[in-house]
């Protein structure tokens, strides 16, 4: 097992808080992380049918079991669990005692808010990052392979054929989520909503599009994708907003944590195919996006990202907040980029300037050299994981 960067978040919390809340998609190695950080704990999953049926039909003697506490997995689905094991942290507040996994957002955290509000530490382990990648003794060296590759750790943990193991996701953890967190009764065009989200990822998120395209209600469409959402297979990047008199986009951009899902979704099974592929300048963003999205929450930090677009054509894809700045970031798959890379974030800049510090910029683009130019740096896709994006200063 590779270290995980939240590793350190992780240990952190269990010396403040009786209980740790870790939330993340399945496969992203939530298991395997608090087993290897916590190896004295007794493990126990609600994923399997007995276990979960002894949890549901006597809660207090399923914890009777674990009087110094344990590590349990899956537990949104024994939400009434949580209930009564406030009451023993409450009771026993040692730090530590108790760690919760869930892979279904909503429903875990909306029921730890009703029951372990102040209790316990919440976190989100998303799949890999690149820096997490580069840990492996073989990780993909190019640009095409990263993006088709993914970033589940099983991939990597065992050497696997992506687009197979992509495919066994989506028929083994998809379906069976969607099962259990709404009535899906049409499986099919279930699966083909789902590969319209990645053909959408990166832009802006129109729900009577999507449902049109799809055949189906724009209430069911928006309930499909909170569904996506809650299994944290995508998520929406909010508009800017400020008290700017300009004429601002406010729908949110559709992106998926992972560009190796998407690829698959999208039919992608080689890096050729996905040179020539007219959405290859989307993933990458998604890739951009979600790499620093994961970076800030692997060290605590709230994402605070969002995009600028207004009605007169002015874009950045990404606005990361700092407490005293903001960086405008701009993804350019090539790897060669213009005379002037910078001119979109400029053009921005000068409207959401602040009185207090100047933005800084950068372009993450698909070549391999960093350059510090005057407006900002350049950044090689291979060295984003060293930027220092989700840090005060770049």
């Amino acid at each position: 097992m590779i270290k995980r960067d939240l590793a350190e978040e992780l240990k952190d919390a269990a010396r403040q808080f009786p209980a740790i809340t870790l939330t993340g998609p399945r496969q992203s190695g939530k298991t395997t992380l608090c087993r290897a950080l916590f190896p004295s704990h007794p493990y126990a999953t609600l994923e399997a049918t007995d276990v979960r049926s002894f949890a549901r039909d006597d809660p207090r003697g399923f914890l009777a079991q674990f009087a110094g506490g344990a590590i349990i997995d899956e537990v949104q689905r024994v939400p009434d669990l949580l209930s009564y094991l406030q009451v023993i942290i409450d009771e026993e507040p040692a730090p530590g005692r108790w760690i919760l996994t869930g892979s279904q957002n909503l429903s875990l955290l909306e029921s730890v808010s009703q029951s372990l509000a102040g209790r316990t530490a919440v976190h989100h382990l998303l799949p890999l990052s690149r820096s997490e990648v580069v840990r492996f003794d073989r990780y993909p060296a190019t640009l095409e392979e990263t993006l088709l590759a993914g970033t589940y750790p099983r991939v990597f943990d065992r050497g696997l054929e992506p687009a197979d193991w992509f495919r066994s996701y989506v028929a083994t953890y998809i379906e069976r989520d969607v099962r259990s967190i709404n009535n899906v009764g049409d499986l099919t065009t279930f699966q083909r909503f789902v590969e319209l989200c990645a053909g959408r990822t990166a832009q802006l998120l129109n729900y009577s599009s999507l449902a049109n395209d799809c055949g189906v209600s724009q209430p069911t469409a928006r309930a499909w994708l909170s569904i996506l959402e809650t299994s944290f297979l995508v998520f929406r990047l909010p508009a800017f907003h400020s008290n700017l008199r300009k004429r601002l986009v406010k729908m949110p951009k559709l992106h998926f944590y992972d560009t190796g899902l998407a690829c698959w979704l999208l039919g992608i099974r080689t890096p050729d195919q996905l040179r020539s592929h007219p959405l290859r300048g989307s993933v990458f963003e998604t890739w951009v996006v979600s790499e620093i999205t994961k970076h800030r929450l692997n060290r605590g930090e709230s994402p605070r990202l969002s995009f600028y677009r207004d009605r007169n054509g002015a874009e950045v894809d990404l606005i990361v907040e700092q407490p005293s700045h903001r960086t405008l970031v701009e993804a350019k798959s090539g790897e060669t980029v213009s005379p002037n890379p910078f001119a979109g974030a400029q053009r921005v800049q000068k409207h959401i300037a602040r009185s207090t510090r100047p933005d800084s910029m950068a372009v993450v683009y698909g070549g391999e050299q960093f350059q510090h130019r005057t407006p900002g740096w350049l950044v090689p896709w291979s060295g984003l994981h060293e930027a220092n994006f989700w840090k005060e200063e770049f």
